[in-house]
């Protein structure tokens, strides 16, 4: 262990953090797996088996606050040993509460259930061939599809990942072709709302941030229902509970609006951490362009090694004891996956990024329980075919130093949020195949 103060920072909004959390969260769990932090009051539950318990307990812990957590705070005083009505008497007070990752069960498993409608088999195999052509295209404006041996630089979020990654997505959700403009236009220069879980100090957080995707696919929805046609579209308008009624127009669009919006910034950040990760290490990107076999290893401890979500935070409804911690009801307990995946009594050397690793895919990249990532699989075979399309068009990738420094003094600035993991630019050199 360090001499890092742990009560020093403010997790929540000391960007000094962003860059390396590690050092400061293998501290705090060396210290004790669930520990409260000075500045906020939050349970910070950094042990692996310790987070899995509570992911899993959803009789104990509601995730009404599961993406603002301490902020903007409880709107009433969270009183007595049981708080389970007074959460749900003021749920629909807090930020993002019409979400699927706040709601609880059984709430949480009717809306849950719509997305098994929505990502059938067929639906996702037809997903992956526009995947693979989209790819293509995407890497023709990105790196261009010059002469072989061609060398050229590329900022690879921009140009590539956040345009392929909701592309993506809009196909999965049947959005017309002919809309897909639109919606880059909108969705990635900001009409789609605002960042959640900013570590600016007093960031006001809208009570939902995604009134462009609401307005959308409300019409798109409407229509369908009033003029079925033989489309994705029309099988979200007719898609039912697991009861079989048939929900508002709101339920289906919130759903389909929260597929969109939530498996964008995670999967973007997981291909620029796999990129960058390949671009530092030409041994590495030698072995995965020799034995493509290791590619989806490679995406579990990429993972693993850099979640693309920091953590998830939960509130106890009744008096709980985690990791022999006991905490009242009430409780804000922060569940830090970028912890969990580094604990060296679940990963032999943690900190060490290995793609042979045998248990990589153990991680909490995705959650766990109830609340596991729905389109889990789908960024894995987003990553899959972006970065074997990018070992197949290159010889070599490698870091810009221009942007980013010589190895051993780079420069990389990371989104400022205390939920999200991630890279704001990454500018990498390559020669083409």
């Amino acid at each position: 262990m360090t001499d890092i103060d742990i009560d020093g920072p403010d997790f929540f909004t000391d960007n000094a953090l962003l860059a390396d959390p590690y050092a400061y969260l293998a501290e705090m769990r060396g210290q004790c797996p669930v520990r409260r932090e000075s500045h906020r009051g939050v349970v910070m539950v950094t042990g692996y088996e310790e987070a899995l318990s509570v992911y899993n307990d959803t009789d104990q812990f509601s995730s009404c606050i599961s993406v603002t957590g301490p902020f903007p705070g409880f709107p009433v005083p969270l009183e007595g040993d049981d708080v389970s009505a007074l959460i749900e008497e003021h749920r629909a007070e807090l930020p993002m509460s019409d979400q699927l990752p706040t709601m609880d069960p059984p709430s949480h498993t009717q809306h849950r259930g719509l997305l098994t409608k929505m990502m059938t088999p067929i639906r996702l195999r037809e997903n992956e061939e526009f995947m693979q052509r989209l790819c293509a295209r995407q890497y023709d404006a990105a790196l261009g599809a010059g002469a072989a041996g061609g060398r050229g630089t590329a900022e690879f979020i921009g140009a590539f990942a956040s345009p392929f990654v909701m592309l993506v997505v809009a196909d999965l959700l049947g959005v017309p072709e002919a809309d897909h403009d639109e919606f880059v236009q909108a969705v990635l220069h900001g009409a789609a709302g605002g960042m959640i879980g900013s570590s600016k100090e007093g960031q006001t957080l809208s009570h939902s941030p995604l009134e462009y995707l609401y307005a959308k696919f409300s019409a798109y929805i409407e229509d369908r229902r009033a003029q079925p046609r033989a489309d994705v579209l029309t099988g979200l308008a007719q898609a039912t509970f697991p009861d079989g009624s048939l929900p508002e127009v709101i339920d289906v669009v919130r759903v389909a609006a929260n597929l969109f919006a939530a498996g964008q910034e995670t999967t973007i950040r997981l291909l620029s951490s796999a990129v960058k990760i390949l671009a530092e290490d030409r041994e590495l990107q030698a072995r995965l362009r020799a034995d493509r076999s290791l590619l989806r290893n490679f995406i579990e401890e990429t993972l693993r090694w850099e979640s693309p979500v920091r953590g998830d935070f939960r509130l106890s409804k009744v008096p709980v004891t985690v990791g022999g911690v006991d905490m009242p009801a009430g409780t804000t307990l922060m569940l830090l996956n970028a912890a969990a995946n580094r604990d060296p009594r679940q990963f032999a050397n943690p900190d060490a990024f290995d793609v042979d690793r045998e248990n990589a895919r153990f991680h909490f990249a995705f959650g766990r329980g109830v609340h596991i990532c729905p389109g889990a699989a789908l960024a894995r075979t987003e990553a899959r075919i972006s970065l074997s399309q990018l070992l197949d068009r290159t010889t070599d990738i490698w870091i810009d130093e221009d942007h980013h420094g010589p190895a051993g003094d780079r420069t990389y600035h990371y989104i400022p949020t205390f939920i999200l993991r991630g890279l704001t630019r990454l500018h990498i050199g390559y020669e083409l195949a």
